[in-house]
This record gives C-alpha cells, sequence and structure tokens, in this order.
C-alpha cells in the first residue's frame, strides 16, 4: 500500500514505551479501532519499538495513517538489519529472543518489511472493524475521565 498523505502520526522510538502505547492506542481509537482488535495493534507497535530498542540501536521512527478501512503502522529504524527472512522465521521456544515479530505476525491482519534508503521499515496493516460490530462494541473508559488521553507527538 502506498501512503500519498503524510501520517497523522509521527513519534520518535524512545525508552518511554508506555507513552508510545497511550499514543498509538489514543490514535487507533479516534480512527476507530476498537476492543482487542485495538489491544492487539498496541501490542504490535510495541513489540516492533522495542525491537529497534533491543536491536537496531534505538533510533527510530512510529508512524501511523488510517484510510477509513483500517490503520497502517510504520516502524521505521536506522540499522536496516532487518530482513524478510526475520519474519519467516517460526518460533523457537529454546531462545530467550524472537516472540516480537512472531508475535506481530500474528497479531496483525498484514506485516511487511522493505528497506528505503537503508532504512528498516516493518508495516503493520489492521483492517477496520465492520460499522456494526463498532456500534454494539462497549465504549471504552478513558483513564483520562472521559477526555481522550493527550497525545504527545504527532
Amino acid at each position: 500500500m502506498i501512503m500519498n498523505a503524510e501520517p497523522e502520526l509521527r513519534c520518535p522510538i524512545t525508552e518511554d514505551l508506555g507513552g508510545l502505547r497511550s499514543t498509538v492506542r489514543t490514535y487507533a481509537e479516534g480512527a476507530g479501532l476498537s476492543g482487542p482488535r485495538l489491544e492487539d495493534l498496541v501490542l504490535a507497535v510495541n513489540e516492533a519499538a522495542a525491537n529497534v530498542l533491543e536491536h537496531a540501536g534505538g533510533v527510530g521512527t512510529v508512524t501511523a495513517s488510517s484510510d477509513g478501512g483500517g490503520i497502517t503502522v510504520e516502524i521505521l529504524d536506522d540499522a536496516g538489519t532487518l530482513t524478510p527472512g526475520h519474519l519467516d522465521t517460526e518460533l523457537d521456544t529454546t531462545t530467550p529472543h524472537g516472540f516480537g515479530l512472531w508475535t506481530i505476525r500474528r497479531l496483525c491482519d498484514q506485516v511487511t518489511l522493505d528497506h528505503p534508503a537503508g532504512h528498516t521499515r516493518l508495516r503493520l496493516r489492521m483492517q477496520g472493524e465492520p460499522a456494526a460490530r463498532r456500534r454494539h462494541a462497549p465504549a471504552r473508559r478513558s483513564a483520562w475521565g472521559g477526555r481522550p488521553a493527550p497525545t504527545r507527538c504527532r
């Protein structure tokens, strides 16, 4: 999928993964994602950002865009070392690593990888829920007293 518009959300990846999760959750809720699909996306983005911190030198950016049919989140890092082979690897429970990408592949509807200008770009796609399901989903109370959580970066 080629996005012509500028991303609606842009955040640097820092050690504050809790802040990133909150920002992504707020953005995705505003774009219409809810329930388990929302939580799956937040977890997948957290895992990808944690991988950037641990394996890619700690420098990266998260961007997100919505198009009415779903949300696309891109995790871009400067290292450029992630390969398509990493995405195809089966889970090896005998090692302490490798759970992040395996989890991401199972949570998101689509996961792709490319290397623009020598960087690694992991693209996560989560389709939106049909409108009929959204209307009947229970409302989720914000930890901010019913108001949307503050967005830290755009």
